[in-house]
């Protein structure tokens, strides 16, 4: 692990992580939803990611798994992230399949970021300046939920604990860049001096 990179990092990310997906398993059975077969797939959402902890975390997944497997998700990934395709020359949003997703299913499940476990049910948080913003669930849950039994997963926390772990890994590693990029630019971007493999 190089320089700078806190020696619990991964453990302590991972334990954030498993929090993240029992707090929406709760939601989700609280709920009565199922996350299963949509038609709407949110692997075809472009989500942003924002934190150098995610990204470390998914290059460590990508590089447990065999070399012919990281060179085609690569392979995808590149072509995922063309900047010469149209929508991203007008800044539009579309959809397309994540790099990951491999019939139906994600290549690095345990690995994926934040956005992608907590997708799908409504939410609140509450910012820093006391005020509360609150977000829908998709389409399926709106589907399958009646109004009186939708259920609201609090990120507040989640975000905090986050926040506190991306602000002690950018302290140790000196990395004050900004980050804002798709799974796919997250495997073919090299960030130079803060790799990390297990």
């Amino acid at each position: 692990m190089p320089i700078g990179i806190p020696p619990t990092f991964l453990a302590d990310l991972a334990r954030l992580f498993d929090r993240m997906d029992a707090a929406y398993r709760q939601t989700a059975e609280r709920s009565g939803f199922v996350c299963q077969g949509c038609a709407n797939n949110c692997c075809r959402s472009l989500f942003f990611h924002h934190t150098l902890a995610e990204y470390l975390y998914l290059r460590a997944g990508l590089a447990t798994l065999p070399l012919p497997v990281r060179e085609t998700i690569r392979q995808r990934s590149a072509a995922a992230s063309d900047p010469t395709a149209p929508q991203e020359q007008e800044g539009r949003p579309y959809s397309r399949m994540c790099p990951l997703n491999v019939e139906d299913r994600c290549l690095l499940y345990a690995h994926r970021p934040m956005i992608c476990r907590l997708h799908g049910v409504p939410h609140r948080l509450r910012r820093p300046d006391g005020q509360t913003r609150s977000g829908p669930g998709c389409e399926d849950y709106d589907r399958q939920c009646a109004i009186g039994q939708r259920r609201f997963l609090d990120r507040t926390p989640l975000y905090v604990a986050m926040s506190q772990l991306e602000r002690e890994l950018r302290r140790c590693t000196g990395f004050e860049g900004k980050i804002r990029m798709t799974i796919a630019q997250m495997v073919v971007t090299e960030i130079e001096g803060v790799s990390v493999k297990r």
